[in-house]
């Protein structure tokens, strides 16, 4: 496919689903189901729309973790101690990715799905820790670097879905509200994703145009939602969430296994 076999109809399908996908990645995740298939009926290859689907997904995460800085919600002293698990995980999980079968990715990402779904449902609390409740620091709380590992490691193999498990280890473990959550899972989902477009850009595979139609689409998204998310209540930012889970569950359990 050219750069430049775009029409008006592809640049407002692209700016269109990018601004959804924008708000639902940075306040839960899954706007990935929304971008590839748009990114596959402009007649992309998977490889291709996977691999173009990152430049919109880094400059969503790079203008979300401003806006939230700006509004002094991100826990700047804990990105360095987060990073370094999640990290370490995603390199174990891309390795693993290389060399496990595919028929993997579909039960993997529908249990993890499932499983969140069933926590927002019986303990809510988990996901979403009351108001007012202090914030474990990394360096004090060993098992969050194990839950970050993992979500590090599932980020590397799967991918789909990895926002819902970062919101998972983040509140979870590190007891952060929603938005500070949310705020650091923007910066684990751009570490993940300039590692994982530098590769794709050496193999040619990152469409720049309509990646960069898509990233106009995500970005506006992510503004949206970091300035909904400082004014919305936490029982809002809860029910989003929560119902996003379900989308993602039902989109897990339609996708193609292979």
């Amino acid at each position: 496919m050219s750069e430049l076999d775009i029409s008006l109809v592809h640049i407002l399908l692209l700016v269109g689903t990018g601004l959804v996908a924008g708000v639902i990645n940075t306040l839960a995740g899954g706007g990935t189901n929304l971008t590839l298939p748009a990114l596959m009926v402009m007649g992309m290859p998977a490889d291709v729309a996977n691999a173009t689907n990152r430049v919109g997904v880094f400059l969503q995460s790079a203008v979300a973790m401003h806006g939230f800085q700006q509004h002094g919600r991100l826990p700047t002293q804990d990105i360095g101690p987060i990073l370094v698990p999640t990290l370490i995980g995603g390199a174990v999980g891309s390795a693993f990715a290389a060399y496990a079968p595919t028929t993997l990715l579909k039960p993997l990402l529908l249990g993890a799905m499932l499983g969140m779904t069933i926590i927002m449902l019986v303990r809510p609390e988990v996901i979403a820790p009351p108001p007012g409740t202090e914030p474990n620091p990394v360096r004090e709380t060993p098992r969050a670097w194990g839950w970050l590992f993992i979500a590090g490691v599932y980020g590397g193999f799967v991918q789909a879905g990895v926002g819902f498990i970062l919101i998972t280890a983040l509140a979870g473990s590190l007891r952060y509200d929603l938005v500070r959550t949310n705020a650091l899972k923007m910066v684990c989902v751009c570490a993940f994703t300039l590692l994982a477009l530098v590769v794709f850009i050496a193999q040619g595979l990152v469409l720049w145009l309509p990646g960069l139609i898509l990233a106009v689409g995500t970005m506006i998204g992510a503004n949206v939602a970091v300035k909904f998310a400082i004014s919305a209540k936490p029982s809002t930012l809860k029910w989003f969430l929560f119902a996003m889970t379900l989308c993602g569950t039902v989109a897990a359990m339609l996708s193609n296994p292979g």
